[in-house]
């Protein structure tokens, strides 16, 4: 049976589309009175934080082209569009006389607003992501961001500006998209913004056995509380749902050993379950408390009151599949450094290696990346059992070797293609033979775009973009999800 005619297996409601974010694409930075974010401080360092030495400058200019970008999105048949808000843009943080700024901006609500209002005109559901990573800088510098809990307070003001400005349209919010990403690659590696480690060849100040528990710990809070007030002051006038998204791989036991099977519980606990177990159940694992001890932050009781229940649903960004082994305790020698100060960011080792020496799945270009669809089934059973809240697969895609060649080749994306038809099988199987309650699935790029530490040198998109003309070229890929778009759209 092929993938198009099992569509009918997923929900009526189903959202399906494609997924930016506003650093990643928008550039104009200083458009409509934009302020800095940590992701402008950062790629303009004067040493080399990105690869190819690049930043989001200009990247795909989708601030003046949103309109190209959404015929795009209804040429490819998507029914959502998830996108990102970019705080330093809603909300002006340019200093006033007597004042430190922080009041909406109307240009910039304006100009989403627009986008919005275009969106829903043309049958497309906004998904409004609150924050992907852009801190304005103004906050890094007032009390250091997240590692502050003044922060939880002015997240909770930024977002009840965008609930009142555009909650009579959008009716899918996620206030923090991979917190994981901004507490460890921010704050524990020091190879994100703000760019905070205890390796000082990265960065002078940072300290990779503290920070990032502190700092997840408040991106947990000012989710909550964002959500109650959400729930409190704009939910019973213009309805709607909100929830947090969570990035992880499926872990997998590298063979069905008990050391083996207990490791890939050990690493679902340390990336996932560091913020889905207090939102969804109330508690970090138990294992993680072990591993941290008093460096892990404590919920007072009211903040976990707040807390447990802050989702409506399991937002899950996902790409691969990870064979997980015990990691191996290595005694290191001399005064204590970056390599001691990092190594609780990681609570197992991880491999694509099969016992058999074979390789998982198809490599893509980017090492951390196998095409592994097996893995995605077992993740979204691994969910449904675990939380019992229905996923909103938010994002999922791949990046093809294929897009290092010609603009010809580009386009001839077969291994993007491949990865796609094994994951949306995927996905419909743990529907309809698993019974797991998905409700979603947003392919991970529409374009190819800025990708924060790799720059330009990666693309995930679905359209290939000329970065010195900007047009945008569809591949193979977005045909092959127009289909299965189509298909569904058929089936409903």
């Amino acid at each position: 049976m092929s993938i198009l005619q099992t569509l009918d297996g997923l929900p009526a409601d189903f959202l399906f589309g494609f997924a930016t974010a506003a650093y990643q694409i928008e550039g104009s930075p200083d458009a409509d009175n934009r302020a800095p974010t940590i992701w402008d401080t950062f790629t303009h360092l004067d040493k080399k934080t990105i690869a190819d030495g690049s930043s989001g400058d200009v990247a795909t200019e989708s601030y003046k082209r949103w309109k190209e970008d959404i015929a795009l999105l209804k040429s490819y048949g998507a029914n959502s569009y998830r996108f990102s808000l970019p705080w330093s843009r809603i909300i002006d943080f340019r200093p006033r006389e007597g004042t430190i700024g922080d009041a909406p901006n109307p240009a910039g609500i304006a100009h989403y607003r627009q986008i919005i209002e275009e969106l829903v005109k043309e049958g497309i559901t906004p998904c409004v992501t609150l924050y992907h990573w852009d801190l304005p800088q103004a906050l890094h510098d007032r009390y250091k961001g997240w590692l502050n809990r003044n922060i939880v307070d002015d997240f909770v003001k930024y977002a009840e500006v965008c609930f009142e400005a555009f909650g009579d349209l959008v009716k899918n919010w996620i206030t923090i998209n991979e917190p994981w990403v901004v507490s460890t690659l921010g704050y524990g590696y020091g190879v994100f913004a703000p760019g905070r480690s205890s390796d000082r060849s990265k960065s002078d100040e940072g300290d990779s056995a503290t920070e990032p528990w502190i700092v997840s710990h408040n991106l947990i809070l000012a989710h909550a509380y964002t959500v109650k007030s959400f729930r409190e002051k704009f939910q019973p006038k213009y309805g709607g749902q909100i929830g947090i998204t969570l990035d992880t791989p499926a872990y997998l036991p590298w063979d069905e050993s008990p050391e083996n099977v207990k490791a890939a519980q050990d690493a679902y606990d340390s990336r996932l379950g560091w913020f889905a177990d207090p939102i969804f159940k109330g508690y970090y694992p138990e294992s993680l408390k072990q591993r941290l001890g008093n460096r892990l932050p404590e919920f007072s009781a009211e903040d976990i009151a707040v807390v447990k229940g802050s989702s409506d649903f399991f937002g899950l960004n996902t790409y691969t599949t990870n064979l997980v082994k015990p990691k191996k305790e290595v005694i290191e020698e001399g005064a204590p450094g970056p390599k001691i100060a990092m190594k609780d960011l990681t609570a197992v080792e991880t491999t694509f290696i099969r016992p058999d020496g074979t390789q998982l799945g198809t490599q893509a270009k980017v090492a951390w990346l196998q095409d592994y669809p097996e893995g995605f089934r077992s993740l979204l059973n691994y969910l449904w059992k675990s939380y019992k809240k229905p996923v909103f697969v938010t994002e999922n895609g791949f990046a093809a070797k294929s897009d290092s060649g010609t603009v010809e080749e580009a386009l001839k994306d077969t291994d993007r293609v491949n990865y796609y038809r094994g994951y949306t099988r995927a996905l419909v199987d743990a529907v309809k033979e698993d019974g797991v309650l998905v409700k979603s699935y947003f392919a991970w790029s529409l374009l190819d775009n800025f990708e924060w530490a790799d720059g330009y040198a990666t693309r995930f998109g679905v359209t290939y973009v000329d970065y010195e003309t900007q047009n945008r070229y569809p591949k193979e890929s977005a045909g092959f999800l127009r289909e299965f778009y189509k298909a569904q759209q058929g089936k409903a």
